[in-house]
């Protein structure tokens, strides 16, 4: 492998990013960091009329959250710079000319109106217009026009853009790392056009020279830019460069039916598809996801290991990362197995650090923090976390332990408050007065009590669990009864006789 690998992201900030431009970042960046080289960020900002404002900001915002930075890029020139493609502009001008001496582009000053009438003409008769070798010659062009009619116009200032000069006919042939040999018939394609009337560079020369410049050894990019693979190639050999090596990555496909994961997806079954929040949807980040969950499942969607392996830290995707085992077909989007993802990072976080958002989720549902030591809130969290897939659910899972059940839930109480219950629970309590109140004591005088009266666990357990939770969920009762302490116990099952009598 080249020591000098040098591979860029290059979204245009035209809104937010999707979770397909994160994968394609972060796949660049495992690239790199495999082959010790650098992973550049560069904003593609030609197209002014679709600039949105704050997208660039979100960009290396949503780069930085995942923890997958980039080494050179806006406000971090690593010598190779403008990363912005807005304050590079004076130095496309010189290769779009170079092209047309060369022969290998051409001045069109086809009108918009002609083109419009030409295209209409060519679906009237079930045809498809494309501006190329079989019809340049018949268009307003500097291939049409005399030397003359051409230096005149020029003179003039007529408005004009620069178009590659397609090869008649022809193969072209060139490799890429995931696909493999593609070929492509130069009939088939038309004269794009590389620099506007309006002086800026189409994406496609512009997208060339900067890779050129910027000494970019790989180009990884998603695979809706393969149709435009045999103009860039063209475009290297033409201006006489060494092409980058390509390799096209497949799409992220929508968990159910046919086409790629869309933010209509995302609204529709209800999850992101956007790393942080943008206007009124939702990120990752907001939604309580963990940046090793994304970043984990947006690898695995698309490449395989190899192996059964799914949990992967940023240091194991480096190591393993190859674009040999990129597949090409497109991986299908599993929100659930996101959340897996989430629930796994959840369950690997240390105490500490779970703790400190456990306070800050009670704290938004206004539990008082001074009444409560971080020792028994980590009592409580022991023993509920293992349910929770985001810190946002420990409160939803722990909420009884700050609040007696005012209410029951309707199934809880058909299953838990039966005939004998009032009967059962006031002789409980007079158990519970005589005993110390830990989860070994309490577990000894239940079973006692249990055998005296030829009872078993289904007698009894639903039915203090109801009361204690308000519903027939919950980690161990006895867990729950040593927590809440005896005399917040006996509160309950007092209420609980008042409220069913």
């Amino acid at each position: 492998m080249n020591s000098a690998v040098r591979v860029r992201f290059a979204p245009s900030p035209t809104g937010p990013l999707h979770i397909g431009g994160v994968r394609t970042a972060l796949f660049n960046y495992l690239f790199a960091k495999k082959h010790q080289g650098q992973f550049i960020l560069r904003i593609e900002d030609t197209d002014q009329n679709r600039y949105v404002p704050g997208a660039e900001e979100y960009i290396i915002e949503a780069l930085e959250w995942c923890g997958i930075p980039f080494d050179e890029g806006p406000n971090k020139d690593g010598g190779y710079g403008p990363y912005r493609q807005s304050e590079r502009k004076s130095l496309y001008r010189k290769y779009a000319d170079q092209l047309v001496s060369g022969g290998h582009a051409y001045y069109a000053f086809d009108t918009s109106e002609n083109l419009h009438a030409h295209r209409e003409d060519h679906e009237a008769k079930g045809k498809t217009f494309i501006y190329n070798a079989h019809n340049r010659l018949k268009l307003d062009n500097s291939l049409s026009l005399d030397k003359n009619e051409l230096e005149s116009r020029l003179e003039k200032g007529h408005s004009y853009v620069i178009r590659f000069k397609t090869p008649e006919s022809g193969i072209i042939s060139f490799k890429d790392l995931i696909r493999g040999e593609i070929e492509i018939n130069t009939t088939t394609l038309d004269d794009k056009i590389l620099f506007k009337s309006d002086g800026m560079p189409t994406y496609h020369l512009a997208n060339i020279v900067d890779d050129h410049l910027m000494e970019i050894s790989h180009v990884i990019r998603g695979e809706e830019w393969l149709p435009s693979l045999a103009l860039h190639v063209q475009l290297y050999r033409a201006l006489g460069w060494d092409a980058p090596a390509f390799a096209h990555l497949p799409l992220i496909m929508k968990p159910v039916g046919k086409g790629k994961l869309s933010k209509r997806d995302g609204e529709k079954l209800g999850f992101p598809v956007f790393p942080l929040s943008w206007e009124e949807s939702e990120g990752y980040r907001e939604a309580g996801y963990y940046p090793e969950a994304v970043v984990n499942f947006l690898a695995l969607l698309g490449w395989n290991p190899g192996t059964e392996q799914e949990i992967f830290s940023l240091a194991e995707l480096v190591k393993e990362f190859d674009l040999d085992r990129v597949n090409h077909a497109g991986g299908r989007f599993d929100p659930e197995k996101t959340v897996w993802f989430n629930h796994h990072y959840l369950q690997e976080r240390s105490s500490s650090d779970l703790l400190e958002e456990y306070k800050a989720v009670l704290d938004a549902n206004r539990i008082d923090l001074s009444v409560h030591p971080d020792a028994y809130l980590l009592q409580i969290l022991n023993l509920i976390r293992e349910r929770a897939s985001f810190s946002k659910e420990l409160y939803g899972l722990s909420a009884f332990f700050f609040h007696a059940p005012s209410e029951f839930e309707p199934k809880a109480v058909k299953k838990g408050w039966k005939e004998q219950s009032p009967e059962r629970v006031r002789e409980l309590l007079d158990v519970f007065e005589d005993i110390d109140f830990t989860n070994t004591s309490i577990s000894a005088a239940v079973n006692s009590y249990m055998k005296s009266r030829d009872l078993n666990f289904g007698a009894i357990m639903p039915t203090m669990r109801m009361i204690l939770v308000g519903d027939l969920k919950g980690p161990g009762v006895f867990e729950i009864m040593e927590l809440l302490g005896k005399e917040e116990v006996i509160s309950r099952m007092k209420f609980a006789l008042s409220h069913f009598s």
